[in-house]
């Protein structure tokens, strides 16, 4: 991949965890985890779309489909790990 596949990578993953929080709410904690999220699951998105052949929106060397999955499965992997929403009826 060359530096602006890596550059259009980060700004895509950055507003993918940007917008996330935007979305969600939260503090300034939430948004750097909201960010770390978007990052982490938009490289491991990109990887295994290359492991499983995945090549569905190609942008130069990068699985920009398989990224945008990745990315979004750890936002709301996040989301559910550090929200507390029970039922009233099991409190």
């Amino acid at each position: 991949m060359t530096l602006e596949t890596w550059l259009l990578a980060f700004a895509l993953a950055t507003i993918y965890g940007a917008g996330f929080h935007f979305w969600q709410g939260g503090s300034a904690r939430r948004l750097a985890l909201y960010l770390l999220a978007g990052w982490l699951g938009f490289t491991i998105g990109h990887f295994a779309g290359d492991a499983l052949d995945i090549h569905l929106l190609q942008i130069g060397g990068m699985n920009a489909f398989a990224a945008t999955v990745g990315s979004l499965i750890a936002l709301a992997a996040a989301r559910m790990l550090v929200t507390n929403d029970t039922p009233a009826s099991q409190k």
